[in-house]
């Protein structure tokens, strides 16, 4: 999920292609000799997330004007807290992610909209 949000993130011109950076994870998971798993599964698993994100409101279609291509999305104010809440690169940003796997449905929007406003959390 952390992955395909990066992609939306910096997704200006180009189509966004979940399948494809499922594969491009599951390579560089086997580069580093950790088990990719079934690669057809990971792939359907990327399009179902980006029809959830979409559905939820974490993303929405990209403006032409911000580079928009028909086929590119933009993070809504709810994708950019969620990818703030759960990116990797921030230091000690663990318990956010805790905190989310805690959820039933971490991504039903009122659900998320509830965990992120708290001040620990967020």
């Amino acid at each position: 999920m952390e992955r395909l949000l990066h992609e939306v993130q910096n997704g200006a011109g180009q189509p966004f292609a979940p399948r494809q950076y499922a594969e491009d994870h599951a390579q560089a998971q086997a580069a580093q000799g950790d088990p990719a798993g079934n690669l057809d599964h990971l792939k359907q698993q990327a399009a179902d997330l980006e029809a959830l994100l979409l559905q939820r409101g974490f993303i929405q279609p990209r403006p032409e004007q911000e580079g928009g291509t028909g086929t590119n999305f933009i993070l809504t104010p709810r994708g950019a807290s969620l990818l703030a809440m759960i990116d990797s690169s921030i230091p000690g940003n663990d318990h956010p992610r805790l905190v989310l796997d805690e959820q039933a449905d971490a991504l039903d929007p009122a659900t998320f909209d509830h965990v992120a406003a708290k001040p620990q959390v967020a």
